[in-house]
Order: C-alpha cells, then structure tokens, then sequence
C-alpha cells in the first residue's frame, strides 16, 4: 500500500490539531515558564488531573489515526515512515499539547508496542489497541534492587502450576503462574492497571534465556506499592512487591524464555523515546538564556562561552536525533543508534543543569524571591536520575561502542546457568 505525500498528510494533520488544541504561544513572562522539574513533583490529585488531560488528547489522537503512526499496520499502527512520523512532531510543536507523562508514555510508547509486536492477535485486540489509546495505563516492572543495569540478573520468579487431569491421572494443563519478587523506580505504579513484568520461569539456563514475560493486573491480590520520596519532593516512582500473585498463562507475553527479547525492544523504544520524545524534561537551552538576560550576565566573556557550547550541544543533538529518526525504517524495531539519542539527552539535561547553576552562583543555594532562580533546583536535582533511567550511561556507551562501531565485546563471565551464579 503506497504511503501518502508527506506534504499533503502535513497539511491534513496541521488542520485536524487545529480543532483539538488551542495554538502555542511563547510565555508572556518570566515567571510563566514552563516547569523546571525533570520528574514530576505533584500530588496524587494534580496527577490524576493531568493524566485525564493527557488521555483525552491520546485518545482523540488514535481515533484520528494519527497513533502509532511508525508501526505497521498488521499491528496495530499506521504504517507510515519515520519522515510522517518526524512532520506529525514538527507541526505538533506549534499546539499547546498537555504535558505528558512517565506513565503516559511508558503506556503508549513502550507496552503498547511490546504487546503490539510480540502479544497474540487476541492480546493485540484486548490490551495493545487499549494502551495505544489510553483507555488502559501500563507500567514498566523491570528493575529490581538487585537487578538494573544488569537487567538479566532479576530474581523476581514464575512459576506455573499444573492442573491436575480429573480423567486418567497422567497429568494436567499448565495453569496460572504465581509470581514472587520484587521491583523498583516503577514510574506511575499508583495510576496503572497493568504492569509489563520480566520473571525469571528457568533458572536453569544462562541468565537472559531463562525470562518471561507477563502483563500482571496492579489490583490483582498479592500486588503491593509503596511510593519512593525523591530528594526534590515528589513521588513518581514506586516500589512493587509481589507475594504469591496469580496470573493467567493468556496473559504471557510472548513465548515461555522469550522474556530477554522482548525486554530488549521495549528498552530501545524507551531510549528512542527518552532521547527524542516531545515531553519536555527540566530546562532547555532557552530557558538558560533568558535567565542569564534576567541577571545581567550576558555581557561575561566565561558565561557567553558557556551559552554557546550549550546552544552547539543543543543544536546538535537536535540534528542527531533528526538523522537517526530519517534513518529507521518506518515500522522497524528501533536499533542501538537509540543509545545515541539518549546518551546526548541526558548529558544534555546535566550540562543545562550546570551552566544555570553557574549562571546563578550563589543564587542556587537558597531562595531569595528572585523570580526563576531557585526553581532551577528542580532541575539540578533531577538531571542526575536521567542518567540512569532507561539504562545507565555506561550501558549506552557499552551499547554503542559494541553495537554500532563494531568495537570487541567485554569479557563475559556469566555464560553458566543462572542457578550456578553467585547469589549477591
């Protein structure tokens, strides 16, 4: 099927954004900026609040068809090239689109693709369409205490009972799964109805081929969370526990052992997501400049140098993730070129965190009412959790050093059984 001119489907998506978002406008004060926060700082009820504005605009979105616009069509998506999908983000930036969030995005742009590409036709139709649309949230149940840059060392198990045949007595059909373990800095747990969770179902074959993975209801008995204050204030994140829950066999995603390929795609959809996503994260370049013309610094030789390095990253991380956006096939998984896009967002996000702190001096350390200054802590204090979501920045750089420029794999040493590893 011949994909429509790019053109022409930017002049139809311009005019359908025009009756579902007021056109964006530049902020008519300093003190109207947008929020400074990298992670959100908000109560349970300005969430929840945000969230039906995010889902609203998803939904009228998927049913617009302008969802998943790079996934092809046999699952779900539009089928439609990474330049449709880069036009569709270009005339977007010009609308006032409500802030997304962790969850919202996790939801469409993670589960909803893993559950789209590797979920059964009846799972494609009863959760991936769901998710896609919002009408379901989904959380990502991958990281454990003991577990996170190497993902594949998770000790949260799976195991299936069998139901006893009431005919002959030889035995049974595999029946529900009972989960037990425990996960960490699970974004949005409190707001999800799903959880994607990896668990180990064999222990006894090397570390990334015994996994699987699960679409676990949050209500389900058995489910606990408990939230994680962060230092700046809030509590996005979450701890889970699982003690002895049920999940039916239907609600495997992907085959018994195929939990490690599926964890994979879904980590390269997040850092895609994460380095080249629209939801704004902390401050930007902008940001910084308009404050340093608020305090007069403009005219300092060593904060002008500072300015321009920072604007030179911007820009080329802008033109990064263009290209590796017009180099992925339309539909295709994303490959480890999304290592790029993410590493230079989150050095990005650190180096703008540190050129405003410079910028301020001792402004930094304690509000003295001036307009935003000290909000710039929100900021600071985030920036370094960015580094680690979605995949260290060593594991980015491993991933790129390996993956991309051919470079020799570190030496292994844990090509042995799972069960023969050592336990810490």
């Amino acid at each position: 099927m011949s994909q429509p001119d790019v053109d022409t489907w930017r002049t139809q998506v311009r005019q359908w954004l025009a009756t579902v978002l007021e056109p964006g406008r530049a902020p008519e004060s300093a003190s109207e900026a947008a929020d400074l926060a990298v992670f959100h700082n908000l109560s349970d009820d300005d969430e929840r609040l945000l969230l039906q504005r995010c889902r609203a605009y998803q939904r009228a979105r998927f049913d617009a068809g302008y969802q998943a616009l790079t996934l092809p069509r046999a699952s779900g998506g539009a089928g439609l090239s990474a330049a449709h999908a880069a036009a569709f983000a270009q005339e977007e930036s010009a609308f006032d689109v409500p802030p997304s969030t962790e969850l919202i995005s996790v939801t469409v742009r993670l589960v909803a693709m893993a559950v789209s590409l590797f979920g059964t036709t009846e799972q494609r139709d009863d959760y991936a369409r769901a998710f896609l649309r919002t009408d379901l949230l989904a959380c990502q149940l991958f990281s454990e205490p003991g577990a996170g840059s190497d993902l594949a060392a998770l000790r949260t198990r799976a195991r299936q009972e069998r139901v006893a045949d009431e005919g002959d007595g030889r035995g049974g059909d595999e029946g529900d799964w009972v989960i037990d373990g425990q996960k960490v800095w699970t974004s949005g747990a409190q707001f999800a109805d799903y959880g994607l969770l990896l668990a180990r179902t064999d222990p006894d074959v090397v570390k990334q081929a015994g996994i699987t993975a699960f679409l676990v209801p949050m209500d389900a008995a058995g489910v606990e969370i408990r939230p994680i204050r962060q230092m700046s204030g809030g509590a996005s994140f979450n701890e889970v526990f699982l003690s002895g829950v049920r999940v039916p066999d239907r609600l495997r995603i992907g085959r018994p052992g195929q939990g490690w390929e599926v964890a994979t795609t879904t980590l390269a959809f997040e850092r895609t997501a994460s380095g080249t996503g629209s939801r704004r994260k902390g401050g930007t370049f902008a940001d910084v400049l308009a404050l340093a013309r608020s305090l007069g610094r403009t005219g300092d030789p060593l904060v002008r140098q500072r300015l321009a390095d920072l604007y030179v990253r911007s820009a080329l991380r802008a033109a990064t993730v263009d290209r590796v956006a017009r180099a992925s096939a339309g539909g295709g998984r994303p490959g480890p070129e999304a290592s790029l896009t993410k590493l230079m967002a989150s050095d990005l996000l650190t180096r703008t965190g540190q050129t405003a702190a410079e910028v301020m001096g001792a402004r930094i350390s304690a509000d003295t009412g001036e307009p935003d200054t000290f909000a710039w802590t929100q900021h600071l204090l985030g920036a370094p959790g960015y580094r680690l979501a979605g995949g260290t920045d060593q594991i980015q750089r491993n991933l790129i050093g390996e993956r991309v420029l051919g470079l020799p794999g570190e030496p292994r040493t844990d090509r042995v059984p799972f069960s023969e590893l050592p336990s810490s």
